[in-house]
């Protein structure tokens, strides 16, 4: 991608640092997300999404009702459509799957296959015009694919915690979560280019709006499918999660993220998604009150070189001055 030509020389580093430190603080939020459902295991897949997005669109609702008459106007019928698929895609289905996949096969397995979505992003993002050629990130992208192997590979010889059939589903799960969330990915940041009127905050208050409103679908199937056995203090823990979740990753982090869209071309984009794999593990380190072992310490050794082989990937075609989208809220 070309860099404007009116944009000063130190433009282009300035706004991929923002952009990269905005990626990061939506990897350290959303890696919060595998923690719950480990935190609430009393709760089922529904219950959980059904919890956070009911007070992500609660608290959406407060936050853009001072601006909603002057909002609406700039929101046409075809984004509206936009908003209810990347809200299904990117959180309800989404935090769905995941949390299935992490209950059932643990979160070691889960980081593995959703560790694949900068690959999947990526290679998506190679496609747009004037983006990176993808030969050209082919160093970034196999350093992505051994670290999300080694992520998994105690998950992977370790003999399996349930039955085969379990284990599978979880799989299964783990990967639809991996699709999903790819799409969201990449649909997002397109509507975010396209948009000139609305900020990159008031759009993800609009997705929460949204993703509220399909929360209250899921919450008397939550009931009807899902035991609803609990005590007390089981609800008052499962609604403490859910609110700091939805606070926490649904709405800051989702602003970061929308920010970091907006600074960034596609192809990085992709790889921002590592942070979240990355804050995922820590922070399972930490429950669990133990140091990463050397399969994962080499995982997060290609990590880092992933982000910064496309970041110079980037640099050499001058690619950092693109952003996916117009600059900022």
């Amino acid at each position: 991608m070309t860099p404007d030509p009116a944009m000063p020389m130190t433009a282009a580093p300035t706004r991929a640092a923002a952009g990269i430190a905005y990626g990061a603080g939506a990897g350290a939020l959303w890696g919060l997300v595998f923690l719950a459902p480990e935190l609430v295991r009393g709760f089922g897949p529904l219950q959980l999404s059904a919890g956070r997005y009911a007070f992500y669109g609660l608290i959406a609702a407060v936050l853009i009702a001072p601006r909603w008459r002057a909002i609406r106007g700039f929101v046409s019928r075809r984004q509206w459509v936009n908003l209810f698929w990347l809200a299904l895609a990117g959180n309800t289905l989404y935090y769905i799957l995941l949390s299935a996949a992490v209950q059932m096969g643990g979160i070691a397995m889960t980081s593995l296959v959703i560790g694949f979505l900068p690959v999947a992003v990526t290679v998506i993002g190679s496609r747009d015009r004037g983006a990176v050629p993808l030969g050209r990130l082919l160093p970034s992208l196999s350093l992505c694919a051994l670290g999300a192997l080694c992520i998994g590979w105690q998950a992977l010889v370790a003999p399996a915690a349930g039955s085969p059939g379990r284990q599978a589903v979880a799989l299964a799960c783990a990967v639809g979560a991996l699709v999903s969330w790819t799409a969201f990915a990449v649909g997002n940041a397109r509507c975010l280019a396209r948009l000139h009127e609305v900020s990159a905050h008031d759009w993800n208050l609009l997705t929460g709006l949204v993703t509220g409103a399909q929360s209250l679908v899921l919450i008397p199937l939550a009931f009807a499918l899902e035991s609803t056995g609990q005590g007390a203090a089981e609800w008052t823990r499962f609604a403490a999660v859910s609110v700091a979740v939805a606070v926490l990753a649904s709405m800051l982090g989702n602003a970061c993220w929308n920010r970091m869209s907006r600074l960034l071309p596609l192809t990085l984009v992709g790889q921002m998604i590592l942070f979240e794999t990355l804050f995922a593990l820590v922070y399972g380190w930490m429950w669990e009150r133990r140091a990463p072992t050397l399969a994962e310490t080499l995982a997060l050794g290609c990590v880092v070189l992933s982000v910064l082989s496309c970041l110079a990937a980037h640099r050499r075609v001058g690619g950092l001055g693109a952003a996916a989208g117009p600059a900022g809220a």
